[in-house]
């Protein structure tokens, strides 16, 4: 055979080749990857509060392990998640990883199934943890920062491809389709903990903004820790009942920087929205990424199931109020009782089903975390974030006392809760340790049930117009105290540096 004629087949069978591995190419989904903004600023946060910083990796193993569960074991998701609900609250948020998780590799399947959702969700933490950045970097001005916020949105946006809109949509995405709410119906106490992840990350903006020095900025983040930790003291009474609004959770952020708000609401009603088709019997399990493109398409869209910014800001109340949605993250808070059923929220959306077995319980908020201190007896008590801790006034366990200065008394015995809570040796011993978890909850409803003003305890409270309650006639049973969990696997201490 002549050279020139096999050297011709040679490169004929070369092209076929390379044709047919084109081919290939195109027909598979694209794997890409994208860059935060650069800048001085970038993690600062990690650096400043290492607490606060480290748990949003493990928010972010939660998520994911979620999402590969209820996709890779369908009908058989249950035990799994009941399993990585255990891991996460008594080992993973204890001890939060130091470095982000590697998402792909916790979800396999589902990354395959839904990388633009992956990516999506990605772009848009990053925009979180920037503007954390930016607010924890003390050589910045207020004017500064609230510059770069706006421009860290501005890039956000530009990724058109992966970017949500900021355009708020209707509740009707996530409540209202046929598939909705079959994932916090199926798994109420793991939907909780998803809306108090979501809860504390729209809720940390908050402490940032309202101090006015770097000492107060970090005692109302530790406050603001404190607050989330209380909430899974007790699943579900003390979670979200509904999805926290960043409006209404922290709404000096959202005056301030509203396109980003409503990007983070978004981003949290498409984590709920993805929840319910993957849980969903009624879409086949061929045709899940199908529609979870589909609803990407609906968040991307400026144009599709929009309202108007007045009409956003007014979500929060008719969803029940901040109380539903968790309570405020910082800032004077009270006790309150969260509504128990859809019908006492006002037909509020985004009510999570089988709650009315917590009405009676009250859903707790901590104290503010600079309030001063009386002495202390108990000097072996660790101090935290530096300070000196001291044991309130009224702490005498014989007797609360009677009028101001019993309710100084009970207001700074739930601050000194909140202290402890966000001290980390304190904390991981109590969420170890179920017998003192419920002590120490039995001990915070009491305080709550005694205090002037308090609901009477045969009667609950209905949310009308913006955050009003009213009374119904007492008589109504109270559902019965849930048993103390069984004791977890106790989590190991950290080292002194963490």
């Amino acid at each position: 055979m002549p050279i020139s004629t096999a050297l011709g087949r040679s490169l004929w069978a070369a092209t076929l080749l390379l044709g047919a591995d084109a081919g290939v190419a195109a027909a598979q989904v694209q794997r890409d990857e994208q860059f935060y903004y650069p800048g001085g600023f970038n993690w600062q946060f990690l650096a400043n509060y290492p607490a606060a910083a480290r748990l949003f990796n493990a928010f972010d193993y939660g998520h994911a392990v979620l999402y590969e569960r209820l996709y890779t074991e369908r009908a058989n998701a249950a035990p799994q998640l009941e399993k990585e609900y255990r891991y996460l609250t008594t080992d993973l948020l204890v001890r939060p990883p130091r470095f982000a998780v590697a998402e792909e590799v916790i979800m396999p399947s589902y990354s395959k199934l839904a990388w633009r959702g992956k990516m999506m969700f990605d772009w848009a933490h990053i925009l979180h943890r920037q503007i954390y950045d930016a607010y924890s970097d003390q050589s910045l001005t207020a004017t500064q920062r609230d510059a770069l916020i706006e421009r860290l949105t501005d890039y956000y946006l530009s990724n058109r491809k992966y970017a949500f809109t900021d355009k708020p949509k209707s509740m009707a995405l996530m409540d209202e389709q046929y598939f909705s709410q079959t994932f916090r119906k199926a798994y109420p106490k793991f939907n909780g903990l998803i809306w108090a992840y979501h809860w504390l990350q729209v809720g940390l903006y908050e402490p940032f903004l309202e101090a006015q020095t770097e000492t107060q900025r970090k005692a109302g983040v530790q406050a603001t820790l404190a607050r989330f930790w209380s909430m899974l003291e007790d699943p579900t009474s003390r979670m979200p009942k509904v999805m926290p609004m960043t409006s209404a959770v922290a709404p000096r952020f959202s005056a301030a920087h509203p396109r980003a708000a409503v990007i983070f609401d978004n981003l949290h009603m498409t984590h709920d929205i993805i929840s319910d088709i993957l849980t969903a019997d009624t879409i086949p399990h061929d045709q899940k990424g199908t529609m979870i493109d589909d609803q990407l398409d609906k968040l991307q869209d400026p144009t599709a199931e929009v309202i108007s910014l007045d009409e956003w800001r007014m979500m929060a109340d008719h969803m029940g109020g901040i109380e539903a949605m968790g309570g405020p993250a910082a800032g004077l808070v009270r006790l309150v009782q969260a509504p128990a059923t859809p019908l006492e929220a006002g037909q509020m959306h985004g009510a999570m089903p089988g709650m009315a077995a917590d009405s009676g319980r009250m859903a707790h908020d901590m104290g503010q975390m600079n309030a001063p201190r009386k002495d202390m007896a108990h000097d072996s008590m660790p101090p935290t974030g530096g300070d000196t801790t001291r044991m309130p006034s009224g702490m005498d366990h014989g007797q609360v006392g009677t009028g101001q200065e019993a309710m100084k008394g009970r207001t700074e015995m739930m601050d000194l809760h909140a202290r402890m809570m966000a001290d980390p040796v304190i904390r991981k011993r109590v969420m170890a340790d179920s017998a003192m978890r419920s002590l120490m909850t039995q001990m915070m409803d009491s305080v709550g049930a005694a205090r002037p003003g308090a609901p009477d305890p045969g009667r609950t409270q209905k949310h009308e117009g913006h955050g009003q309650q009213k009374s119904e006639p007492s008589g109504r049973k109270q559902s019965p105290a849930k048993p103390p969990a069984p004791a977890p696997r106790p989590a190991r201490p950290e080292s002194a540096d963490t």
